[in-house]
C-alpha cells in the first residue's frame, strides 16, 4: 500500500500544482480557454481555490516525507476531495453535465488517497 499511495500522491499532487498554480498566476483572460467557469466566480475566489489545491498537493507529500503530522496527508486528501464537490456544484449548476468527468475522477483518486492514507498511518 505504501508505494499505491506514493503513485497515487504524486499524480495528485502535478495535477493540482499545475492547476493551482495556473489559477494563482494567470489573468482571467488566460484561463478562460480552459475554465470558462471563471466569469461567473469573483477572481480572488478562483485565487483561493488555486491556493487551497497548491496547498493540497504539498500536504498530500510533505507531511509523509518529513514524517512530521503525517495525518495532514489524509486531511490534504480530503480537503482534495471538497474541492472537487465544490467542482462538481459549480459545473451541475451551470448546466455543464458534459464537464464533470475530470471532477469525478480527481474525486475518485482523492478517496482513494484517504484510504491508502489512513492504511498507513
Amino acid at each position: 500500500m505504501h508505494v499505491a499511495y506514493w503513485i497515487v500522491a504524486a499524480l495528485l499532487a502535478l495535477f493540482y500544482v499545475y492547476a493551482g498554480g495556473k489559477k494563482l498566476l494567470q489573468d482571467r483572460e488566460r484561463l478562460r480557454p480552459m475554465m470558462g467557469w471563471v466569469d461567473s466566480v469573483p477572481l480572488p475566489l478562483v485565487r483561493l481555490i488555486g491556493a487551497l489545491e497548491v496547498l493540497g498537493a504539498l500536504g498530500l507529500l510533505l507531511p509523509p516525507l518529513t514524517g512530521i503530522a503525517v495525518w495532514l496527508a489524509v486531511a490534504a486528501a480530503v480537503g482534495l476531495a471538497l474541492v472537487q464537490v465544490g467542482g462538481m456544484t459549480l459545473h451541475l449548476a451551470r448546466g455543464e453535465v458534459r464537464e464533470i468527468g475530470l471532477n469525478i475522477v480527481l474525486l475518485v483518486l482523492a478517496a482513494v488517497a484517504v484510504w491508502l492514507g489512513t492504511g498507513r498511518l
